[in-house]
C-alpha cells in the first residue's frame, strides 16, 4: 500500500479542497495531512469540509491509530503527526519544528521512513520553507515528490523555497494532482534505496519529547548561537543542500525561520526596553518636579538621556526587517 502525505499552509484550505474533491471514493492509500494551524485552533472548519466536499471519510489523527485506504487523518492542533512502522499514528506535542506544531517535516520524514518507495509527499501553499527538507527525505528514501506550482498557489513562497532546493517529480498545479496521484497509485514502486542513517535519528528526535543529545550530536556541529525555543545550544545539520539547525531538546529550524524567529525575539525584547526606558524616563520627570537644587538638575539630565534612548530603539523597532515574516494560515 501506497501513503500520502501533504504539507501546508497559508492558502492551505484552498488547495486540500482543490485536491481533496479530486480523489475517488476508491481511492487506494491514506492522506496524511498537516496543515499549520493556531495551538487554540480546533482544526474544525478544515475537517467539515473536506467531508462535505470530497468522498473520503477525514477524522483527526489519534495516537495509536491503524492507517487505511481511502481515509483522511488530519493533524490536530498543537500536536505532530508521524507514523510507525506499523501503520500506527504518532500524534506528539514533540517539540516545535519551523516554530510551527504540527510541523511538515516531521510527517514528511517518518513516512519516508517508514514507507520508503511507497511514499508520495505533496507539498502546497504556504510562506517560509516547513516540509522542503522533509520532501527531500521522501526523495532519498525512493519515495515520490510533488510540488504545487508556485504560480498556481495563494502563497507561492513555500513551494519556491522547495524548488530551490530540490527537483521533484512533479511540479503541477493543483488541479493535476489528483489525476497524478491515480496513475502513480497503479504503478510499480521505484528501487527502494537504503533508508539513510541520519534520517532515522531525526524521526526517532521528533518522536520524544525528552532531549536526546547523542542522536542530535551526531548529525552536526555545534554553532555559536542559541535555539530561540529553549535558549539551549544549537546543532548546524551536515545532510542536504538547505541549512537547517537542531537543539537537543527537538527544535529544530531552517534558516530562513530561525532568522525570523531571531528577529521576532528581538523585536519583544526591544518593546519591553522601551517600555521601561519610558517608565524611567517618567518617574525622573516627576523627581525633578518635585525635588530641588542638584537633583531637581541630575533627574532631569538622566530624564533627556532616556528619551534618547527611547529615540533610538523607536528607530529601530520602526525599521522594517522582511525577516519577520509572518505564517498564519488563512
Amino acid at each position: 500500500m501506497y501513503i500520502v502525505v501533504v504539507g501546508t499552509s497559508a492558502g492551505g484550505m484552498k488547495s486540500l479542497v482543490a485536491l481533496v474533491e479530486q480523489l475517488p471514493e476508491d481511492f487506494p492509500a491514506p492522506l496524511l495531512i498537516v496543515q499549520h494551524i493556531s495551538a487554540d485552533a480546533t482544526g474544525e472548519v478544515l475537517l467539515k469540509k473536506l467531508n462535505k466536499i470530497g468522498k473520503l471519510k477525514c477524522i483527526h489523527a489519534k495516537q495509536g491509530g491503524i492507517i487505511q485506504a481511502g481515509h483522511i487523518y488530519l493533524a490536530p492542533s498543537d500536536h505532530h503527526l508521524m507514523i510507525e512502522k506499523k501503520g500506527r499514528l504518532v500524534v506528539s506535542k514533540g517539540a516545535q519544528e519551523n516554530r510551527s506544531r504540527p510541523a511538515i517535516d516531521p510527517l514528511f520524514r517518518s513516512a519516508a521512513a517508514c514507507f520508503g518507495n511507497r511514499t508520495v509527499g505533496i507539498l502546497l501553499s504556504g510562506n517560509l520553507d516547513d516540509g522542503t527538507a522533509g520532501l527531500i527525505a521522501i526523495q532519498k528514501c525512493g519515495g515520490t515528490s510533488i510540488i504545487q506550482d508556485p504560480s498556481d498557489a495563494d502563497y507561492p513562497d513555500m513551494p519556491k523555497n522547495a524548488l530551490n532546493q530540490m527537483k521533484p517529480d512533479f511540479c503541477i498545479p493543483i488541479v493535476e494532482i489528483g489525476g497524478v496521484l491515480s496513475t502513480l497509485m497503479t504503478r510499480k514502486p521505484k528501487k527502494q534505496p537504503a533508508i539513510p542513517v541520519d534520517i532515522l535519528k531525526e524521526v526517532k528526535i521528533a518522536e520524544r519529547v525528552l532531549s536526546d543529545l547523542p542522536s542530535v550530536n551526531s548529525l552536526g556541529e555545534q554553532v555559536p548561537f542559541n535555539c530561540p525555543g529553549c535558549g539551549g545550544v544549537l546543532w548546524k545539520m551536515n545532510k542536504g543542500p538547505g541549512l537547517r539547525y537542531r537543539c537537543h531538546t527537538g527544535h529544530a529550524y531552517t534558516a530562513e525561520v530561525l532568522l525570523a524567529e531571531q528577529t521576532k525575539k528581538i523585536e519583544e525584547t526591544m518593546w519591553t526596553a522601551l517600555r521601561m526606558f519610558e517608565e524611567r524616563k517618567n518617574l525622573l520627570t516627576t523627581i525633578a518636579k518635585e525635588q530641588k537644587g542638584a537633583v531637581a538638575a541630575s533627574a532631569n539630565e538622566r530624564a533627556k538621556m532616556s528619551q534618547v534612548h527611547i529615540d533610538r530603539i523607536r528607530a529601530v523597532l520602526l525599521t522594517d526587517d522582511k525577516s519577520n515574516i509572518s505564517d498564519s494560515p488563512v
